[in-house]
């Protein structure tokens, strides 16, 4: 089965159903390990670590582009994109893995709510949000659209964080779907 890619004027549609998303008090509602290149683990409950981000999850091993040396990204070392948002683009839950980030949550990831140097308690783990943009890759592009890519790019859509947002833990700890996603002040 094909999806049809939304058009910008289909995406833009959503947006008042994603500024609704809980400012604190949200709830991880998907956990999604990549443990290889384009594999990914729907998971009931994970671990966060310090050292190596999701136990599990390719993110260390990886390396990142960004970095001289080609090493892991500290500041990208977990990805959190909106429930809604990631709804949105997919157009089905079944699909939201593709989008490549590890925790999907219903809470306002924008930067008026939660700017870089937030902290989120997540189950028994916290994650600091990083000030390293999260905006999305040819991937995207081809699973979702190019409307999709630019959407989520546009002004609008960064101020959202509607790609996501970059995190470091910062506590370790385990995370089940259902936890509350808190702001800490």
């Amino acid at each position: 089965m094909t999806i049809k890619h939304l058009t910008t004027t289909e995406l833009e549609a959503g947006l008042d159903h994603i500024r609704q998303s809980p400012q604190d008090g949200g709830v991880l509602e998907m956990i999604v390990r990549r443990p290889s290149t384009d594999e990914r683990e729907l998971l009931h409950e994970g671990e966060l670590d310090t050292a190596v981000g999701l136990i599990g999850d390719n993110w260390q091993t990886r390396g990142s582009n960004a970095m001289p040396d080609g090493s892991a990204h500290p500041d990208a070392q977990l990805t959190l994109m909106n429930s809604r948002a990631a709804d949105l683009v997919a157009q089905s839950r079944d699909r939201w893995p593709l989008a490549g980030d590890q925790l999907y949550v219903d809470f306002d990831l924008s930067e008026a709510n939660i700017p870089a140097g937030t902290r989120l308690e997540i189950g028994d783990a916290i994650v600091e949000v990083t000030a390293k943009p999260h905006t999305g890759c040819k991937k995207f592009v081809a699973r979702f659209g190019l409307d999709a890519m630019k959407f989520v790019n546009s002004p609008e859509g960064k101020q959202l964080h509607l790609r996501g947002i970059n995190t470091k833990i910062v506590q370790p700890g385990a995370i089940r779907i259902g936890d509350a996603v808190t702001k800490l002040r």
